[in-house]
């Protein structure tokens, strides 16, 4: 049996160690997100308003509008200045953030103004973190262990999935909402220890971006290059109308079957082994590839499709799994991919534009579908994620069919699917 850190293993980064510092207080923070989430869209649903699915839509929106609003800017901070600084100022204002929260409400004073505010400033540190997060990998692992180290971070986000929505849910019973932000607080410290024992001397650091032009250059960079513009829109459309399950399984969990916050919780941690399991997968595999992003997408529209329409509670956790799973094998798929073919130099103004586009989305599409789920239903949020990916998925083929000039067919027997590459040009004998 090989080693687990064995070339080829799935924990391969985990011999480097500052990834495996940096992969530890990640595992721990993550988790606090995760309760975050949960206590935040508890709050504001149940706590704050009476089931209201639109007050809970515009602190969606609100908490990623930042992510829009200051993406290029972002981008160039994470070229600029040496991540690691930049990610301890970020998850510092983070803590403090959840720290106002809980206090708040364990003083017994919120109100939903407050948590507008807060959502919307966690948005800010959260749009400066994001892209200087996503590019600090490369300078964790270096280039060989990228696709693996994205891969486990994918995977580390997941596993703390597992537990942080369910322990959420039995504090917000046991102690109430308050105490959850506490921890949260609390959690992003083992992030900053984490940052605080990395090896300066170990760290893959690319050369800074220099001069007033760098924002229209990541730009311009991402313009000219079809294959990043493709898997960056369909991200867009994922994060945009399918990726609200922090909205709609709390909908669903509220208004469709009627449960309490333990129950919700568990729904996340459900959702999260199928997560799980992907995002281990794709850090198995030496590269990302574009057929698995498009029959990842595929896959999730059918399976959130099956969780819209669960006739039970149980049915609709099973449903969960597959819907995890096929989303964990698109988005770091198309983290990597995105990642692999940007210089460098580039990479956190790359990354900013692409999260910006992924999650920008999100202000834009939680609101509506916050308005759906008042007007037709909580089902219906999910449906209309479930109708857009799969639209997605099949332009995105038929672009890529025609662009690569491919001949797809399909037969009845094996092979069910058969995909031709046109023969390679004929060598010129005239010179």
């Amino acid at each position: 049996m090989a080693h687990p850190l064995a070339p080829g293993a799935t924990f391969r980064s985990l011999a480097e160690p500052n990834y495996r510092a940096y992969f530890a207080g990640a595992l721990v923070s993550n988790a606090g997100t995760w309760m975050g989430r949960v206590a935040q869209d508890w709050l504001v649903l149940v706590e704050l308003t009476d089931h209201s699915a639109n007050a809970l839509g515009i602190t969606t929106a609100l908490q990623f509008l930042p992510m829009l609003l200051l993406a290029p800017w972002a981008g160039v901070v994470a070229d600029r200045f040496p991540k690691r600084r930049v990610l301890a100022v970020t998850q510092s204002l983070m803590l403090a953030t959840s720290l106002v929260q809980g206090l708040l409400i364990i003083l017994g004073v919120v109100q939903l103004w407050h948590v507008l505010v807060l959502a919307f400033v966690l948005g800010v540190g959260a749009a400066v973190d994001g892209p200087a997060r996503q590019a600090f990998a490369s300078e964790l692992v270096g280039r060989d262990l990228l696709s693996n180290a994205i891969g486990l971070n994918a995977a580390s986000f997941n596993g703390a999935r597992l537990v942080g929505p369910a322990v959420a849910g039995l504090v917000i019973a046991a102690a109430g909402t308050g105490w959850v932000f506490m921890i949260n607080a609390a959690s992003f410290l083992a992030f900053l220890v984490a940052l605080a024992r990395l090896d300066a001397r170990r760290l893959h650091t690319p050369p800074v971006a220099r001069g007033a032009g760098a924002m229209r250059e990541g730009i311009a960079y991402v313009r000219a290059r079809p294959d990043l513009m493709l898997v960056i829109a369909i991200a867009f459309m994922l994060g945009t109308f399918g990726m609200n399950f922090q909205m709609t399984t709390a909908l669903m969990a509220t208004t469709v079957f009627h449960k309490g916050p333990q129950e919700y919780g568990v729904l996340g941690s459900v959702m999260a082994v199928g997560a799980l399991v992907a995002a281990l997968a794709v850090a198995r595999r030496p590269a990302p590839r574009l057929r698995f992003i498009l029959g990842g997408l595929a896959v999730f529209s059918v399976s959130s499709a099956a969780a819209a329409l669960a006739p039970t509670y149980g049915w609709f956790a099973v449903a969960l799994v597959p819907v995890g799973l096929s989303s964990m094998t698109v988005l770091p798929s198309c983290n990597a991919l995105v990642q692999l073919s940007t210089g460098p130099q580039m990479r956190g103004r790359v990354m900013s534009l692409y999260m910006a586009i992924f999650l920008g989305g999100t202000p834009v599409g939680a609101p509506v579908i916050g308005w759906i789920g008042d007007a037709w239903g909580a089902r219906w949020t999910i449906l209309v994620g479930s109708i857009a990916t799969a639209l997605t998925a099949a332009a995105a083929s038929v672009y890529v069919v025609r662009a690569n000039d491919l001949t797809v067919r399909v037969g009845v027997r094996n092979p069910w699917l058969t995909v031709k590459h046109p023969p390679p040009p004929m060598p010129d004998v005239t010179r």
